[in-house]
């Protein structure tokens, strides 16, 4: 669950033109960094399968992007 999700976040992020790089975390694990920096993080629901939706995680992109 979680892969697929990022995959379709990381497809949907390069859209915008930006560079995405997926990296294995741990079970449960999704997190979103722009330069280093996080801009969304799972947390712990992100163990049971609940994460950030597509839109907020393009909305925490693009915000930091324009920064």
């Amino acid at each position: 669950m979680t892969a697929l999700h990022a995959a379709r976040v990381a497809a949907r992020i390069r859209r915008l033109g930006v560079e995405v790089e997926k990296v294995h975390g741990r079970y449960g694990e999704f997190e979103v960094r722009v330069d280093g920096e996080p801009v969304v993080k799972g947390g712990p629901m992100a163990f049971l399968g609940v994460l950030p939706s597509e839109r907020q995680v393009l909305e925490a992109v693009q915000a930091k992007i324009q920064q």
